[in-house]
């Protein structure tokens, strides 16, 4: 692929959550901390040594300061941030033990980002010397001119030769599939890396294993291989990478992927890890943010998948969104080192 500047468009939050495993009814205390999916894929990218920018629209005062600051934090560059409107999205987590799945409650209408407007957001200066465009279908999900926004940036995108990736991340509690299915189709044609995973793939594009149930699919080879073709016939992508996740309980998931060339027509499966989770949120960010680097850096597929899943493996076991694992951590990971034996 290339190695230049990472844009990611997406909207910062506001995370709270309650201490520990304390439903949201029973929290007298709670934790703030920043998040979001493009920014959590900038995170893992400017950790990983990549220059990563985060556009975005936050408010002018200390709230949307906050939020600059935690992205500046973990070296994503913020410069090309918009301000501006009254105030910074927010989401609720409570998060799940064994049966329990966990929570999300959203609190983000009416804030900056979903408020932005096409004037907001000069591509020509923000793609300067940029290689690589990330978002996600929670971008154009929340609204507002959003949709319009995102498919200027795709086409200013292509336009510059810059190779765009693309998260569906259907989020039913911001629009339902009908919805998420008008708008992906018009976004589709300007992506080269498509990432998912199955579920979301046949809910908003219809596509589904040819042989097998979703549930099946997620633990053979047929599936995935299936699905993938499909969407590489329909939109013409270069990459598809699909996260297959069979979740056991809240704490405990069966964790692998795939990644497909669209040209050779060929898919390339990581190994599968048995995960006991701290934090679920922001694991298929992190899975995202290993594919981008692994193709900026020129692995081989199957390093490059093994790279992805190991990352978001090791995002389980962080604390909040963001994925603090480090390329040498991942790498010790994907290799077999995962005894969590202690290093010193």
């Amino acid at each position: 692929m290339n190695n230049k500047t990472v844009i990611t468009f997406g909207e910062v939050l506001l995370r709270f959550n309650p201490t520990g495993y304390e439903r949201l009814l029973q929290a007298a205390d709670w934790k703030a901390s920043y998040s979001g999916a493009e920014a959590n894929v900038a995170v893992s990218l400017a950790n990983f040594g990549l220059e990563v920018f985060l556009v975005t629209k936050v408010p002018s005062h200390d709230i949307g300061q906050c939020a600059v600051n935690s992205l500046r934090h973990y070296g994503v560059h913020m410069s090309r941030a918009v301000r501006g409107g009254n105030r910074l999205g927010i989401y609720f987590i409570e998060k799940g033990a064994s049966q329990r799945p966990s929570k999300v409650i959203y609190d983000r209408a009416d804030s900056s980002f979903a408020n932005s407007k096409p004037e907001d957001y000069d591509w020509d200066s923000i793609f300067e010397n940029a290689g690589w465009f990330h978002f996600t279908g929670i971008t154009p999900a929340v609204g507002g001119d959003l949709p319009e926004i995102c498919l200027a940036a795709c086409k200013a995108a292509k336009e510059r030769g810059i190779t765009v990736s693309c998260d569906l991340n259907f989020r039913r509690k911001l629009w339902d599939s009908e919805q998420a299915r008008d708008t992906m189709l018009k976004l589709m044609p300007y992506v080269n890396v498509f990432i998912s995973n199955m579920s979301d793939v046949c809910e908003i594009f219809g596509i589904s294993p040819e042989t097998c149930d979703i549930e099946t699919a997620i633990l053979n080879k047929e599936g995935p291989l299936s699905v993938s073709r499909q969407l590489v016939e329909k939109f013409g992508f270069d990459k598809v990478a699909l996260t297959l996740r069979k979740s056991i309980s809240a704490d405990v998931n069966d964790w692998g992927g795939m990644l497909y060339d669209g040209k050779r027509m060929e898919g390339t499966f990581s190994p599968r890890y048995s995960i006991q989770m701290i934090d679920r949120v922001g694991g298929g960010d992190a899975f995202g943010a290993g594919i981008i680097y692994s193709l900026i850096s020129g692995m081989p597929e199957q390093e490059g998948i093994n790279f992805a899943v190991a990352s978001s493996c090791l995002k389980h076991t962080i604390e909040y969104d963001f994925n603090l694992a480090s390329v040498e951590e991942v790498k010790a990971l994907a290799a077999g080192n995962g005894n969590g034996r202690v290093q010193r």
